[in-house]
């Protein structure tokens, strides 16, 4: 069941990681260019959460079920000394939980009697913050903290 969850979990992120991008852009775009807050801004912000939920949750599994983070946990005092074992087991499960908190509060701006503005302003600000979380915490082939594959395969 890991090496299905952790596939799953590869590829979902690029899911989120362009739909974040997207609403970001998107909220920036409309909070600054003074643009009218419509249903597809409002459905595109609760869809790429959404996924960033499921993702979180997929994550959370694999947190449970890795090898790496069990080590980590059962062998702390060495493990934290340990680059990658201390970038799954705290820092990249914290860091997105920190990421998906942000995608959350940025998709409940619309649901709220406010203008057009402060909703772009929020998703704006919220997924913009939550982006920068993802690109630091993703572990990228050329990552310092911990590296992988752009692509997990069968």
């Amino acid at each position: 069941m890991y090496p299905i969850l952790l596939i799953i979990h590869s590829f979902i992120r690029w899911f989120i990681f362009w739909g974040v991008v997207t609403v970001t852009f998107k909220s920036w775009y409309g909070w600054l260019g003074n643009k009218p807050f419509t249903q597809f801004d409002q459905r595109l912000g609760e869809a790429v959460t959404r996924f960033a939920q499921i993702q979180f949750l997929i994550g959370l599994g694999l947190y449970f079920l890795s090898p790496l983070v069990d080590y980590f946990l059962h062998h702390f005092s060495e493990a934290i000394h340990i680059r990658q074992a201390r970038f799954f087991g705290m820092e990249h499960i914290t860091m997105m939980t920190l990421a998906v908190g942000f995608i959350s509060r940025g998709s409940q701006a619309p649901k709220r009697r406010e203008s057009d503005q402060k909703k772009f302003r929020v998703m704006a600000i919220s997924f913009a913050i939550a982006l920068i979380i993802i690109l630091v915490n993703i572990p990228w082939p050329f990552s310092p903290f911990a590296s992988r594959p752009f692509f997990r395969w069968f």
